[in-house]
């Protein structure tokens, strides 16, 4: 796996660190213009939930359908691929911010055969999906109407302010 870009964001008391890796070259022409999403996206950080006094690791793994079915069918008995996993490590240290480790593994594979079928912008749609994982490490969950329904509407909220169209 080979570092391809690395970037550092302070906002008040939240820290986040991110990296972007690649485990294909299917991903290399697409990384400057991810790590500019990334960035945008993070203006968002209250709609988002980040919370402060929190240090987050975020490594943005690039990979395609054989390595992430791999991962899913370790992590969550699914053997097949997905579009994103989403993985969160949190360590309390006494007397020290808490740090969030996450790894969220994107295969370019799945994304490119949703983006077909459709019919939105790749971009878009991978902006959509960091927005999803961005609220994963926050602590947010889709595992009832009630909770998809928050979910659901802080995504629209911040591709509205994106200039993205309502995906659902």
């Amino acid at each position: 796996m080979s570092l391809l870009e690395k970037s550092l964001i302070h906002m008040k008391k939240i820290m986040i660190n991110y990296t972007i890796s690649s485990t294909t070259n299917k991903w290399t022409k697409r990384i400057r213009k991810i790590d500019e999403i990334i960035i945008q996206i993070l203006a968002y950080k209250k709609d988002l939930k980040f919370i402060n006094n929190i240090n987050y690791y975020c490594d943005f793994i690039l990979a395609n359908d054989k390595f992430i079915k791999d991962l899913n069918k370790k992590f969550r008995k699914v053997n097949q691929p997905t579009d994103v996993l989403t993985f969160v490590s949190k360590l309390s240290l006494k007397n020290k911010k808490e740090d969030r480790h996450c790894d969220l593994v994107f295969s370019i594979d799945t994304i490119l055969n949703d983006v077909k079928k459709n019919n939105v912008n790749f971009y878009d749609h991978l902006t959509h999906l960091i927005i999803h994982c961005f609220l994963h490490i926050n602590d947010f969950l889709h595992n009832n109407i009630r909770d998809y329904l928050i979910m659901k509407n802080i995504e629209i909220n911040i591709l509205k302010k994106l200039g993205i169209v309502n995906p659902y």
